[in-house]
């Protein structure tokens, strides 16, 4: 059965696998704020545990907001992704806002666990911060805040040593030791054009989880999108794709002439080093339109897709994740249902 509460609103999440059970965390808020738009400012990172992907019990929550107004998770803490140390320690990263912005910025920061059911913030500042060399700060743009959110953190692995993967990577260091963060950003307006064209890749690196570098984009704009959220990146049955979702409200024209009104999870089919990205030849997962889709390895070692159910045809408001969908990739259309091939 899907993961729905009573009680709650889920919208973004994000898995990781110990041993034999899966653990997803989650974004939810409390159905008594009545109108879910009101869930992005209210959130609480949700934790639920299971070994089919398909029945879920609920634990501990596993990050609130922090006390401190000053901190950069004072206001929310929102989407991010979960790694596991070469010493064995769990990392979150998770976006941020503060109060002292009144949640109009948005950066990185992270915690950490043995368990993964206690998490201990590392910092009350954050790890990664939008560079306005190349990014849009608050105040530089047309949309309301800053865009810095949605960490996916990674390593390239060993024999990639190109594209992106050779960015950050200092001397004497194997590319396959650097961690690499993509990030939900968007281009400077020194980039020119439409600003529903500006969505980029935010890129960070570090060595060791604490100290980040970030990088320029590792996408340019103009290629469809106001803003690509979400991102994920896997080699799906020997096809390497960039996962992510945009908003109908935050495509390009062409691309919402073409789409239509309907949020929806993109693929796109990319290079091992993620070199050359071109999000013009992103296919929408139309199978079942979830948002913030992720790609997970089933027991069986398939590939599915886990997305929260957005609205329904009364246009109301869902709030819950949907069952594993099992997926395969090709290289012409990305990501595909296996029973739609």
């Amino acid at each position: 059965m899907a993961l729905k509460l009573v009680d709650k609103w889920i919208w973004d999440s994000w898995y990781v696998k110990d041993g034999d059970t899966y653990h997803a965390f989650y974004l939810s808020a409390s159905r008594a704020l009545g109108d879910p738009n009101r869930r992005h400012l209210h959130p609480i990172v949700g934790h639920a545990i299971s070994t089919d992907m398909t029945n879920w019990t609920v634990v501990r929550d596993a990050l609130i907001v922090s006390e401190d107004n000053e901190a950069f998770d004072s206001y929310t803490t929102w989407t991010g992704s979960v790694v596991r140390d070469d010493n064995g320690l769990w990392w979150m990263f998770y976006t941020g806002t503060s109060r002292i912005n009144n949640a109009m910025v948005q950066t990185v920061g992270a915690a950490t666990s043995k368990d993964l059911l206690v998490w201990d913030k590392i910092s009350s500042q954050p790890l990664a911060v939008a560079d306005p060399k190349w990014y849009e700060k608050h105040g530089d743009n047309a949309w309301v805040g800053e865009a810095w959110r949605d960490p996916w953190v990674f390593r390239f692995p060993k024999g990639v040593d190109s594209g992106v993967a050779k960015v950050g990577v200092p001397a004497g260091t194997e590319p396959s030791e650097v961690w690499h963060m993509l990030v939900t950003a968007r281009a400077n307006s020194e980039a020119g054009g439409d600003y529903l064209t500006r969505g980029v890749v935010g890129h960070a690196t570090s060595t060791d989880l604490t100290n980040w570098t970030v990088q320029p984009p590792i996408s340019k704009p103009h290629q469809g999108f106001g803003q690509m959220e979400v991102f994920q990146f896997e080699i799906v049955d020997g096809v390497p794709i960039l996962f992510f979702c945009c908003g109908w409200n935050e495509l390009a024209p062409e691309r919402l002439e073409a789409w239509g009104k309907r949020d929806a999870t993109y693929s796109l089919v990319v290079k091992p080093d993620l070199a050359d990205l071109d999000f013009t030849k992103a296919h929408g997962f139309e199978h079942r339109l979830v948002y913030a889709g992720r790609l997970i390895q089933g027991p069986d070692g398939g590939w599915n897709v886990i997305g929260f159910d957005n609205f329904d045809a009364d246009g109301e408001f869902v709030g819950q994740l949907c069952d594993p969908i099992p997926v395969t990739a090709t290289a012409e259309l990305g990501i595909v249902a296996k029973a739609d091939l």
